[in-house]
């Protein structure tokens, strides 16, 4: 008999169990399938810059470029849910079972912190080994450049502008998620996770795991004179971009959106309607 597509009730169900599974999980195992996601969302996030670095250079074609971008970066997500991984922004639906009190929260936390420590050595290993291929050389170092401007673009959001754009990011991030896991077949999760995707891409929302890839790459790209001279930016922008602006402007507000995003309006809203209400 043809297996059907969970209902959203039942896709609650699967969450919460899921997330019993991964509250559990060994350190080593939790620690390894977090590098895996880390780096499987850097080379999305790498993959779609090198899509539309040409189209990020002008304002004519940005938003085109963020279309193309959000076609490439979908695959990231893919690889994590198909092949594999613990990804920190789709763990935070995990707050579900905590309501449901099949989970502690300090079981919780105890994922998301290693998760979340995976992600960044996942995607710190792709940012390095990007600087050091040459390929930031691509399309005469507009590729550098396109790296560098990105990363520097973030670290000068203000507080509540990233906060609210991790929100928007991970509020589409797990609904991904969350359709893909009531999709039975292959093709019908690739299908689930690639439109959300290609929105949160294309609206230019932040993601902090995407992020870990973003900001360190346009911080050791920074270092070639070629790349920083085509950015046009001012040596006071240039100046911004460091490991610390990294940390506190854009990473902490972005991960404490994307919380609220996916924990609050995903998990904590499905869980409300269909275990409690």
């Amino acid at each position: 008999m043809e297996k059907k597509p969970l209902k959203p009730s039942e896709i609650t169900d699967f969450t919460i169990a899921a997330a019993q599974e991964k509250a559990n999980g060994s350190f080593q195992k939790l620690l390894v399938l977090g590098i895996l996601a880390g780096a499987f969302i850097a080379f999305a996030a790498e993959g779609s810059n090198m899509a539309a670095f040409n189209l990020f250079a002008e304002p004519t074609t940005f938003g085109l470029g963020k279309a193309l971008a959000g076609v490439v970066f979908g695959t990231g997500l893919m690889l994590v849910v198909l092949a594999g991984g613990e990804l920190f922004t789709g763990n935070t639906m995990m707050l579900a079972a905590v309501l449901d009190k099949k989970i502690t929260v300090s079981k919780m936390l105890r994922n998301w912190i290693i998760v979340f420590i995976g992600n960044f050595l996942g995607s710190l290993l792709i940012a390095y080994m990007m600087v050091h291929s040459g390929l930031f050389g691509s399309g005469a170092d507009l590729l550098g450049a396109v790296t560098v401007k990105i990363a520097v673009y973030k670290v000068n959001l203000d507080f509540l502008e990233a906060f609210y754009l991790g929100i928007m990011c991970n509020w589409l991030v797990c609904l991904a998620v969350w359709i893909a896991s009531g999709a039975e077949s292959m093709v019908g999760k690739i299908f689930s996770i690639f439109f959300p995707i290609w929105l949160f891409i294309t609206s230019g929302f932040e993601h902090s795991i995407a992020n870990m890839y973003y900001i360190p790459a346009g911080i050791m790209a920074k270092a070639n004179g070629s790349f920083a001279e085509l950015t046009n930016l001012s040596q006071e922008a240039m100046n911004s971009l460091t490991w610390s602006s990294f940390a506190i402007h854009n990473l902490i507000p972005v991960t404490l959106g994307n919380i609220v995003g996916g924990g609050i309006f995903v998990g904590m809203a499905y869980w409300y309607v269909y275990k409690k209400a």
